[in-house]
């Protein structure tokens, strides 16, 4: 046997070959595994999905990793690989705010991985509709940007449609330039949404300042003018890149660093506990003096924490509001109940929209 020392090139692409090798008869039994898991679960009349139970595998691996593997990655594989295993149980159909590639389709692919199937909808409030009517199992959509606010479509929406949210993330909106060649002196027009362009604006003065600039429906549609004309550039997601076959001029083009849009995951049922949870409201108070205070004075002799509230005017009757609370906690635990429970009694209305695994956890 050779010593470390005199291991040449080829012996240790010899070994990582051996690897590969290894880790795909290790994939391949363990969505054997997951199969065998979702026979047993259907014989039980189980959820196909358990968050207590997939954040006990990522602390597992994280603390049997020592740091030795650059954690992000190491997350970002395995959630691929126990995404895919699940769906293997039943693949999961996810609507979203289309055409493809758009930002919304990129949420959904971070969430569920590749495996699940993609569709396209024109309107956030056609997500809302097929998840009701049981056509699609879940949908994604857009709720705040950390620059534009709240997304008040899917706000309504939530007031229209009897769905439950199961699950939220954090999606980074990097702005990319992309053409067919990958050269910036190729360009002679630039295509996007308007919001992007109005992301970029300031980049586009500086580096661009003699290129026509030109609004279009949606970063999709950009991309796919980019790769049917070569003079052509879009700002355009990662996920456009690989879809229309595009290269990369520059990465991250947009004027302000951090600007990131929260997605929610809405279906008709919530997860249950995963324990680290939060809980989404939607109620309507009272019209009499200090009715907010009361309510939001219940939660707080919980010591249960509010990290959102949104207000939305009711369509048709002025002068009347919903407000969109969200608070730590989930409605199995017996604190947060008991806190729904005593807002029931001070509310003209009061619903709950959902109990999920939080961001980040």
């Amino acid at each position: 046997m050779k010593n470390k020392k005199d291991l040449t090139l080829a012996d240790v692409r010899q070994q990582i070959d051996a690897i590969d090798s290894q880790f795909l008869e290790l994939l391949k039994n363990r969505l054997l595994c997951a199969k065998k898991i979702g026979e047993l679960k259907d014989q039980n009349n189980k959820a196909k999905w358990d968050p207590l139970r997939e954040r006990q595998i990522f602390e597992r691996l994280l603390a049997e990793n020592n740091g030795i593997f650059p954690e992000q990655p190491l997350l970002s594989i395995f959630h691929e690989i126990i995404t895919t295993c699940r769906l293997s149980q039943k693949k999961a159909e996810v609507a979203y705010l289309g055409p493809e590639a758009t930002f919304s389709h990129l949420a959904g692919v971070k969430y569920f991985g590749h495996a699940a199937k993609y569709l396209p909808m024109e309107t956030i409030e056609d997500i809302f509709d097929e998840v009701e009517r049981g056509r699609t199992q879940y949908g994604i959509v857009p709720v705040e940007n950390s620059i534009e606010g709240a997304v008040t479509s899917t706000l309504d929406s939530f007031i229209k449609y009897n769905v439950k949210i199961c699950g939220e993330l954090n999606l980074g909106i990097i702005h990319n330039l992309v053409n067919k060649s990958g050269n910036l002196e190729d360009i002679k027009l630039v295509v996007s949404h308007p919001q992007p362009i109005a992301q970029c604006r300031q980049w586009l003065k500086k580096h661009l300042p003699n290129v026509t600039i030109k609004d279009v429906f949606s970063t999709s549609v950009a991309a796919k003018m980019a790769a049917e004309d070569p003079t052509v550039a879009a700002i355009a997601s990662s996920l456009a890149i690989t879809t229309y076959q595009l290269q990369s001029v520059v990465k991250g083009i947009e004027d302000y660093r951090g600007n990131t849009t929260r997605f929610l995951l809405i279906g008709k049922e919530s997860p249950s506990r995963s324990g680290k949870d939060k809980t989404s409201l939607l109620v309507s108070l009272l019209d009499r003096p200090g009715a907010l205070n009361d309510a939001l004075s219940i939660l707080a002799q919980r010591s249960i924490n509010l990290t959102r509230i949104e207000s939305r005017p009711v369509k048709d009757e002025p002068g009347r509001y919903l407000f969109f609370i969200d608070l730590l906690g989930h409605i199995e635990e017996k604190i947060v109940r008991d806190g729904c429970e005593k807002l029931k009694e001070i509310c003209s209305y009061f619903e709950w929209l959902g109990s999920y695994p939080r961001v980040g956890e």
